[in-house]
């Protein structure tokens, strides 16, 4: 197979702890991998072919990017991996406006974003695969997490929707919902032994999952293996969405 025949995607996010893992995973099957971040530094240690240096939190960002792909490679990726996100854990009565609207922009507007940059770009070149990352928060309630939850939830309804708008020209579009997982974002909630045993009891499979569990099951989604899917949002999060915990 040569360069130009092997499967070719964008990482958005790539700098955070899920991307880079799955920019890794797909470069060793030896995908053409462009990573996507807003600083030039964080991106050098993320491993890929071609590194974007873009905000895909407005559109113009977004739109960027998917120009940088198609100046170095000829064509838009066939696949879209959108793993931009932040969190913020804080009742809404104490959440500050401006609090909302950022959340908002990075978990929400930056999918929007993006997919629409990736559809006009890949607009008669055949079929392709995206994936989100959404949160459990956006499947369940969890106190405290309402602004999340709310872009999050509108993450998903996007999923299904452009789902259904765009089989018919072969693109599928999925997510994944992970639980709390080990990240540098959220390196602060388990840094305390007592945190991290408290976290590992939410969960009936037990412990705090890994990058790499999270960005195994979104290489799967976007690849063959997973060519029936769309419009799918899969829990990733060790049973704490449908599973209730035996307490000990």
């Amino acid at each position: 197979m040569s360069p130009l025949d092997s499967p070719s995607v964008l990482i958005t996010g790539a700098s955070g702890g899920i991307g880079r893992v799955l920019a890794a995973r797909l470069l060793e099957r030896a995908w053409r991998v462009a990573v996507v971040g807003r600083e030039l530094a964080r991106l050098e240690a993320v491993p890929a072919e071609l590194r974007i240096v873009a905000d895909v939190t407005t559109p113009e960002g977004a739109a960027q990017a998917l120009q940088a792909c198609r100046a170095a490679w000829g064509q838009a990726p066939q696949h879209l991996a959108h793993a931009v996100g932040s969190t913020l854990i804080a009742p809404l009565h104490r959440t500050r406006p401006e609090a909302l609207q950022t959340v908002l922009q990075v978990n929400l507007l930056s999918a929007l974003y993006t997919l629409q940059a990736w559809l006009q770009a890949r607009e008669g070149q055949g079929p392709g695969a995206a994936v989100f990352v959404s949160s459990v928060v956006a499947r369940i309630g969890v106190a405290s997490h309402e602004a999340i939850a709310a872009a999050k939830g509108g993450l998903e309804a996007l999923v299904r929707s452009a789902a259904a708008t765009y089989a018919p020209q072969g693109l599928r579009i999925n997510a994944v919902a992970p639980g709390l997982t080990e990240t540098p974002m959220t390196a602060a909630m388990l840094r305390l032994p007592a945190q991290r045993e408290a976290a590992e009891r939410q969960y009936p499979l037990g412990g705090v999952q890994t990058a790499e569990q999270v960005a195994g099951v979104m290489a799967w989604l976007l690849g063959p293996e997973s060519d029936r899917l769309t419009g799918q949002v899969l829990a990733v999060d060790g049973g704490f969405s449908t599973v209730r915990p035996l307490l000990r």
